[in-house]
């Protein structure tokens, strides 16, 4: 390629620091500005010796930072430099703690929450994996067409229990999140039919996006057969979509009960209640 003036030079080029022939010595450590270094090969190299150019190979070696001539110096030789010049489009290693986050073009904040990215922009490392689950439960029985659920509400206690994260908190059966996300909503309750006339029981996942109305998000929904005692557990589940916490909350409702039980136990889960953040909110 031709250029207009002076071509181009690439590469790492050194001048190293002067060496001191020692008498009957063959072997030199090179330095520049009192650090070692160590060019790629000798033949990435100009050595003059008593004012002669020498052959890489034949008249020096170099292994590492060390350079030795082919014979022995003696006292009056004179290393008149040593000249270090890269290697053809490399740049070298550079120093610890010499290349600036400008010489990286690098945007975005940079701190011990972020990561760098391969496009040069600091981000925040994603979380991984589900970072929100809790269960609540009946702690003991309730009956009736309930609108929320509230009564008898504990989050699961077991010694073998964990929650994950924060956790959802409940005021008056109405459930609140710790923080946004898309949510499995799962209700699975046990019910006690008592031998009556009614042949369906349900209980209802609710959500409201604006902390006032409520819609019917999944019925777990079961019949008990006329004129037996039985227990029964259905299963309901829902997606919720919560971009605000303040707004958008999840609650309960028993319906069709007539003089049929939902089942508590505080020791033990009878009906779960079950919260499961599955990712960030869409």
């Amino acid at each position: 390629m031709s250029y207009i003036g002076r071509e181009p030079q690439v590469g790492n080029f050194q001048v190293c620091d002067a060496i001191s022939v020692v008498n009957g010595q063959a072997a030199y450590t090179m330095q520049v500005s009192s650090v070692n270094v160590s060019p790629e090969t000798a033949n990435h190299m100009l050595v003059s010796l008593n004012g002669v150019l020498q052959a890489p190979g034949s008249s020096y070696t170099v292994s590492g930072s060390t350079i030795t001539f082919a014979s022995n110096l003696v006292t009056g030789d004179v290393i008149n430099f040593i000249h270090i010049l890269g290697s053809v489009l490399d740049l070298g290693v550079p120093s610890d703690s010499t290349v600036s986050l400008a010489k990286l073009t690098a945007t975005g904040t940079k701190n011990s929450t972020t990561f760098l990215r391969g496009d040069n922009t600091f981000a925040v490392v994603p979380a991984g994996g589900i970072t929100e689950a809790d269960m609540y439960r009946l702690s003991a029985n309730v009956s009736g067409d309930l609108t929320p659920i509230s009564a008898n509400l504990e989050r699961a206690d077991d010694a073998t229990f964990a929650k994950l994260g924060t956790g959802v908190s409940v005021s008056s059966g109405v459930f609140t999140f710790a923080s946004t996300g898309l949510y499995l909503i799962q209700v699975i309750p046990m019910f006690f039919f008592d031998g009556g006339a009614d042949s369906n029981v349900n209980v209802l996942i609710q959500g409201t996006p604006d902390n006032s109305t409520y819609d019917d998000l999944a019925t777990a929904e079961c019949g008990g057969d006329q004129g037996s005692n039985k227990k029964k557990q259905g299963l309901a589940e829902a997606y919720f979509n919560c971009t605000n916490v303040s707004t958008h909350k999840v609650r309960f409702r028993s319906a069709s009960m007539g003089s049929n039980t939902l089942l508590g136990e505080t020791d033990y889960n009878k009906t779960t209640f079950t919260f499961i953040r599955l990712g960030d909110s869409q």
